[in-house]
């Protein structure tokens, strides 16, 4: 039997370029004379399409298109992803669904059983688990399909704890096909290998595995589809970051003695690239082509520039420098190098004379009180001013520049540099922006030199630097890394060997600035644990401060 795997981009609710896109591989695999094609969960609706799935006519429209993908399977059968109506009206109204989809309808259906229902996940909303399994046969092979199941470990905090390949292992199986929109991490492509070479071994038949590709807002999908033998070893690995189509026979699968083993990429590498396509898929899928950034000579924002350009093109992203007072003249200089290194276009707007004009509007009522963090607050407010009245006259999207471990303890200001339509490395932190750095620039100088040794400062008062408010950043990613990726407490902290006081701190300046996280705009998901919508904690708690 000859299968076609198809790793394709897909755009929530967008039926019908996502028709167009099943249409065309499926050609393609028939002009390959392959006999099935499988495409990845919930490909009609794109994931996650969330609340949409409470619409009636959005299911209704997935409905139509299935039944449009069914009439194009002549000659080729397909496993096609959707969500479908439970025809029992018992429990939730829905089923994360498995098409089967031959001689121009739909032959079968298989059903979800384990619901996801943590960090981004949030499926046992809509969907009702399955409770009933059955093989499809088809040219003589008996097909397990199953949708992102095989990806779960037994400890996993799921809501229905039945495996469905144990139940369907007993029906005795030939191929395991398994469908997923498993998003991306850096630490989850070598996760995903061992969970289902765990899988492959325990019942020790092939597999077919089928991922999504692309982003969707914050979430990223890396692709990576697979296909296993049943002696474990890996005979196809499809690429990362990219849509791509493949046709195998599970025959030669079946016969190799050779593993297809990719050399493992960095970590850092993978947050790139995933950060590229992030920005790329955001600005496609909304329609936009333009982006604008406040490039300070930082390294933050000379990083989010040099993605931004690899994203969009050097002439779609346009810099602009807003120096104030308190601007050195080499972070203005460090600022130009890496626009003029790029080819991308840069303009110089002084802030001087706005913030004067907010200060003297002030000064009746800040009369004899010291500079501070307010007049701070009010140069990072008037830069936001002047770059969301350019994003509104040219229709650019401001990018944010703040990063993970600014974002986690409130160093930054609401309203001004904290403004933008997409966080490009809020998920990122400051030690690993510095290693992105040094990773943009492994082939030659792209950011200038001093941008990436001088020590980091916001520059908003006289010799300011981050360090004169926190600690070292070694010091303060490692501990907010424990606390946001490990869910460390203070206790576990200290054992670790962190001073008291300065855990005792940090984790009061995370919690206490929860309430600004909840206004920035959304942040591409890199980490296994990112600020947003897999990490809901509340406001006003006090737990920890």
């Amino acid at each position: 039997m000859k299968i076609a795997l198809a790793q394709i981009n897909y755009h929530i609710g967008n039926f019908g370029k996502n028709f167009k896109k099943i249409s065309d591989a499926i050609k393609k695999a028939k002009a390959g004379n392959a006999d099935l094609i499988v495409f990845s969960e919930l490909a009609v609706s794109g994931y996650p399409p969330r609340d949409f799935l409470e619409f009636e006519d959005f299911i209704d429209r997935c409905d139509a298109t299935i039944e449009k993908i069914a009439a194009e399977c002549v000659g080729i059968a397909a496993i096609v992803g959707s969500p479908a109506k439970n025809p029992e009206f018992k429990g939730k109204d829905l089923f994360n669904t498995a098409f089967f989809l031959e001689d121009g309808k739909v032959k079968s259906k298989n059903y979800k059983t384990l619901l996801p229902n943590y960090d981004i996940f949030d499926e046992y909303r809509y969907f009702e688990p399955n409770n009933e399994f059955n093989l499809v046969e088809f040219k003589g092979k008996k097909l397990a399909i199953t949708i992102c199941e095989d990806l779960w470990n037994v400890g996993d905090d799921l809501l229905y704890r039945i495996n469905p390949m144990d139940e369907l292992f007993k029906l005795n199986p030939d191929i395991m096909i398994n469908i997923a929109a498993s998003p991306f991490d850096y630490d989850q492509a070598e996760k995903r290998k061992s969970v289902l070479l765990q899988n492959v071994k325990k019942y020790k038949l092939p597999l077919i595995y089928v991922n999504h590709v692309g982003a969707q807002t914050e979430l990223l999908f890396d692709g990576g589809s697979m296909v296993f033998n049943s002696k474990g070893l890996i005979t196809t690995e499809m690429k990362y970051f990219e849509e791509d189509f493949l046709i195998i026979d599970i025959k030669d699968v079946e016969e190799t003695f050779v593993v297809n083993k990719k050399e493992k990429p960095s970590k850092i590498s993978l947050i790139h690239d995933g950060l590229v396509m992030g920005v790329k898929n955001y600005f496609e899928k909304l329609g936009f082509k333009k982006a604008i950034l406040g490039l300070s000579g930082g390294i933050d924002s000379a990083v989010t520039l040099v993605i931004a350009v690899e994203a969009l093109g050097k002439e779609n992203v346009r810099s602009i420098l807003l120096p104030s007072r308190f601007s050195s003249d080499h972070s203005i200089r460090d600022a130009r190098d890496l626009a003029e290194n790029l080819g991308s276009p840069y303009d110089i707007i002084p802030i001087e004379e706005a913030f004067k004009s907010f200060t003297g509007i002030l000064e009746p009522f800040f009369q004899g009180l010291p500079f501070n963090v307010t007049e701070e607050n009010i140069q990072a407010r008037a830069r936001g001013v002047i770059l969301m009245a350019l994003s509104n006259k040219f229709g650019y999207i401001l990018l944010n520049t703040s990063n993970k471990s600014e974002a986690a303890v409130g160093y930054g200001t609401l309203y001004g540099d904290m403004n933008g339509g997409l966080s490009v490395i809020g998920d990122v932190y400051k030690t690993e922006v510095f290693e992105l750095a040094r990773y943009i620039n492994r082939d030659r100088e792209i950011i200038p030199l001093n941008t990436i040794t001088k020590p980091p400062s916001a520059e908003l008062r006289p010799d300011q630097k981050d360090s004169d408010s926190l600690p070292d950043y070694d010091i303060l990613d490692t501990i907010l890394y424990q606390y946001i990726e490990k869910r460390q407490g203070p206790n576990e902290l200290i054992e670790m060997g962190f001073d008291e006081k300065i855990v005792h701190r940090i984790l009061k300046l995370v919690n206490m600035n929860e309430y600004k996280r909840y206004q920035t705009p959304p942040m591409l998901r890199v980490s296994p644990k990112a600020f947003g919508m897999g990490r809901r904690m509340p406001i006003v708690a006090k737990y920890l401060a």
